[in-house]
């Protein structure tokens, strides 16, 4: 039996890596900036454009395309899935594959300690307020107000959290 202790990464040249960083195997990052002593999990791909902030975590099977900024102390869950286009196809009207010209980049901000849970969707042109908590499984369709707890699909507001952290 081989010895596979070879890591499993793929980290572009272009990927800015602060200072502290932990990526695990099974990553796959390129053109994106990733802030001091964040932890990026297992089977994460953070596309080019995307920005995650300081001291965040984010989990393991998680997708965060390109046009995404996460801001500071954001955590984020397993398998979470963010979108960045409102109408995606595969082809253009001609018939053809589309290829970037043929579609915009809606971005997505996840603001200061705001936590997202596993399994989430978010879709695209949405903010998630500061210390927002979003509930595992739900699909973000509209912005998350800062200091809330949302759950469901589509998310909606269950409550205000205790504290707003400063």
């Amino acid at each position: 039996m081989k010895d596979l202790t070879i890591a499993m990464r793929k980290i572009a040249p272009d990927v800015k890596l602060g200072e502290g960083v932990k990526i695990y195997d099974f990553v796959n990052l390129y053109g994106c900036e990733i802030g001091d002593n964040t932890k990026i999990g297992t089977f994460v791909e953070i596309q080019k454009g995307s920005k995650i902030g300081t001291n965040c975590k984010i989990s393991s099977h998680t997708f965060v395309c390109e046009g995404v900024t996460i801001e500071d102390d954001v955590f984020v869950g397993h398998n979470v899935t963010f979108i960045n286009d409102i109408f995606p196809r595969a082809t253009a009207e001609d018939g053809k594959l589309q290829s970037e010209d043929d579609w915009a980049c809606v971005p997505t901000f996840v603001k200061k300690g705001a936590s997202i849970g596993s399994s989430v969707t978010l879709l695209c042109g949405i903010t998630v307020g500061e210390n927002a908590i979003v509930g595992a499984g739900s699909v973000v369709t509209r912005d998350v107000p800062a200091n809330t707890i949302v759950a469901g699909n589509p998310a909606r507001i269950l409550r205000k959290t205790n504290e707003a952290k400063g």
